[in-house]
């Protein structure tokens, strides 16, 4: 039970390595386009019918038909990665159970964007869990982890690619002790912790950077957004006009910030805004209706930058 590419990482795990994938469960085909009159496969629908595999899309899970198909293929054990949150009738449906890959060290950062906000705030580290399914979001009994560093220039991109790597061999590790303990693993409840951090989803609001915070934490929040969905600033030109500006890379400085936050600056050909305690280095950004490109594009196309504000 899977809908982006990260679970596309794992089914094929599950795949290659033999074992028999009776069906896979996927979200409906999302319309796209100007008018919404293109529908999208998931891209888990997409390889599952690469590979010939049954691709149940249910609108709701408890629906009768869908439940009845599920209980038909008879499957000993339900993976899930990156999908919904599942009634009992559904997870409690295999011999076996049902376990999830989740993309942190729970019980830390628990929720949907845990990647996000790993990097948004600064871990050195996150890693892939895997835990039985139960009542609650994320707060079923912890079968393995496994532990994985984030280096200070990478961005969500990158943490994404290692995770979900890092997911499906955790997930063949899983399956193999379930195997092994013929559907009883070992497996430790979660700990009641007093300082957990929360993924909750990412809106467009969520994105929007203040600059008020200090340039470290300005600096990880975009990195941490970069480069989908995109950390984001409105810019304000020397004549009041607003436009949105997207930020994808930054690089710190030890330049102290003597204007207020938001300022732009120019110096030696190299554009900084101010933060709450030092200038912030922007190198990659993108005006609304334009391409992405470097700081240094930018500042040729833009006159009296210093003039500029972001807000």
């Amino acid at each position: 039970m899977g809908t982006p590419e990260f679970a596309v990482t794992t089914l094929k795990a599950l795949v290659e390595e033999g074992y028999r994938v009776v069906a896979v469960v996927t979200q409906p085909d999302k319309p796209v386009g100007r008018h919404g009159s293109v529908l999208q496969p998931s891209p888990v629908k997409q390889y599952a019918l690469e590979k010939g595999l049954p691709v149940l899309q249910p609108v709701k899970m408890k629906d009768p038909d869908f439940l009845a198909e599920l209980r038909s293929y008879g499957a000993d054990l339900q993976v899930v990665v990156a999908f919904r949150m599942l009634p009992e009738v559904v997870w409690a449906m295999p011999r076996y159970g049902t376990f999830n890959v989740h993309a942190a060290l729970l019980p830390q950062y628990r929720g949907a964007a845990p990647i996000n906000w790993a990097v948004i705030n600064g871990e050195t580290t996150t890693g892939v869990t895997t835990f039985m399914l139960d009542h609650q979001i994320d707060t079923g009994r912890i079968l393995r982890q496994m532990p994985f560093d984030i280096p200070d220039d990478a961005d969500v991109e990158y943490v994404y690619d290692g995770l979900m790597h890092l997911g499906a061999r955790l997930c063949l590790d899983t399956i193999e002790q379930i195997i092994a303990s013929d559907g009883r693993p070992e497996a430790r409840p979660q700990e009641d912790m007093p300082d957990l951090k929360p993924a909750p989803k990412i809106f467009k609001e969520t994105c929007m950077i203040d600059w008020h915070l200090t340039a470290k934490r300005v600096y990880d929040f975009v990195r941490g957004l970069s480069p989908v969905p995109g950390a984001w600033t409105t810019l304000i030109d020397n004549e009041g006009a607003e436009s949105v500006l997207k930020i994808y890379r930054t690089a710190k400085t030890d330049l102290p910030a003597e204007e207020a936050p938001g300022t732009l600056l120019v110096m030696q050909k190299r554009l900084y805004i101010a933060c709450a305690d030092k200038l912030l280095e922007i190198c990659e950004l993108q005006m609304a209706g334009k391409k992405r490109m470097d700081a240094q594009a930018f500042l040729n196309g833009q006159k009296n930058i210093e003039n500029y504000f972001a807000r």
